[in-house]
């Protein structure tokens, strides 16, 4: 798959002493297709107007442009209506919005908000202004040692006094799988809603809302190809007609008056204010690309590399791996420590490698601390790596230790 793809994405001809770089950072952003640069380009180009505001044709160019990529998004996860789709400017935007606009006036004193420790801090924050403000009671979900949610850990802190279950799909620390359908199922079972994080998942395998029933889901743009600065909110349309506008504006009302305004249906309600047309236009194209490669083959590519790295990495016996020692529990991300090699020293020494990699908490500090760790070294792996970027990467930490050793 890589060698079909690779010429895609202008960045990754980038080189470093004479190689490539190996671009192993995607969890933390995407490279972008030059189908998706091309058509952001092309929309500046040939349209650049406002949507949903003039009656001239570039102004109904955009409109339709924005309105296609909104219906692309439903089609990707399977919402059932457009109007079920709400662009934000990010992930963080829309966890906001779901824990200020649904949260704060749908959750009371006593009700018992449910998260998992390997939340992004995303997923994190708001419920705990959530929790705070209402007189509400946050609970996490506990990782075993592999970094997996048990059956017996979920329904022990899922009880009849839980309003909200949010969750991530795949941990962006550890990159755990969680059985995001089976946590729905028993969520409602005891008539709390549901919030999956797919800033993970979706760009990386079939995420079908009305398959695990979720009751919002929440996608980031930027890990998904697309540009920085839109994100998603799906929300089932039940939920989303109930809940007031977070943000106040030009667009989002129906009529205004001077002592009160009446606000628009939705999906509109929740985007006041001039949109980030373009994402919108890059994020339809990206959408276009994935579909054109299968949600399913690049999953398989993904488990294919994944497991050739375990392999590699798990026979250096001064390397810790973190998360799920079996590969179908495992989305792109692989977490490590190199015995006595700080993170960020990790990071420092593989980029003169030219091997792109993360290193930090990850926005994970809760689960860092419950791990009894600070930081790891994280490799991510998506549809433009291969089998050489992975060699590339077990030769840096090779190369890594013996430097480090030699100061012992």
């Amino acid at each position: 798959m890589n060698k079909e793809y690779l010429k895609d994405f202008p960045t990754l001809s980038k080189e470093k002493n004479g190689k490539r770089i190996a671009y192993l950072d995607s969890a933390a952003t995407t490279q972008k297709p030059i189908a998706v640069i091309e058509a952001i380009k092309d929309y500046y180009e040939k349209i650049n107007a406002n949507p949903h505001r003039g009656a001239y044709e570039l102004s109904v160019l955009a409109t339709e442009a924005y309105d296609e990529a909104r219906e692309k998004v439903r089609k990707f996860i399977n919402a059932e209506g457009f109007e079920e789709i709400i662009f934000t400017k990010n992930a963080t935007e829309a966890f906001n919005l779901v824990a200020m606009s649904y949260g704060m006036n749908f959750i009371n004193e006593g009700d018992e908000i449910v998260i998992s420790i390997a939340e992004h801090h995303s997923n994190l924050i708001p419920w705990q202004q959530v929790a705070r403000a209402k007189g509400a009671i946050l609970k996490y979900m506990y990782t075993n040692e592999n970094g997996e949610l048990t059956e017996e850990e979920i329904k022990s802190k899922i009880t009849d006094k839980t309003k909200i279950v949010s969750v991530t799909q795949v941990s962006n620390a550890l990159g755990t799988i969680n059985p995001v359908k089976e946590i729905a199922e028993y969520a409602h079972s005891k008539g709390a809603i549901v919030i999956v994080d797919g800033a993970q998942s979706v760009p990386h395998m079939k995420v079908d809302v009305r398959d695990i029933n979720a009751d919002f889901l929440i996608i980031a743009g930027h890990k998904l190809l697309a540009p920085m600065g839109i994100g998603v909110l799906y929300g089932k349309k039940n939920l989303l007609e109930k809940m007031p506008p977070l943000m106040f504006g030009g667009d989002m009302v129906e009529y205004v008056y001077e002592q009160e305004t009446t606000f628009n249906v939705l999906p509109y309600k929740f985007e006041a204010g001039t949109q980030n047309v373009e994402a919108a236009v890059g994020l339809s194209k990206a959408i276009d690309y994935l579909n054109e490669i299968g949600m399913e083959n690049i999953e398989k590519h993904e488990k294919e590399l994944v497991s050739y790295a375990l392999d590699k990495m798990n026979k250096l016996e001064y390397v810790k791996v973190y998360g799920p020692k079996e590969v179908e529990k495992r989305g792109g991300v692989i977490s490590f420590q190199i015995e006595g090699v700080h993170p960020h020293d990790v990071a420092s020494i593989f980029d003169t490698f030219g091997v792109c990699i993360r290193a930090g908490n990850h926005c994970a500090q809760p689960l860092m601390r419950y791990m009894g760790i600070n930081a790891t070294s994280r490799a991510s792996i998506y549809l433009y790596n291969d089998k050489e970027d992975v060699d590339r990467l077990v030769e840096a930490i090779e190369k890594t230790y013996e430097m480090f050793s030699k100061w012992r």
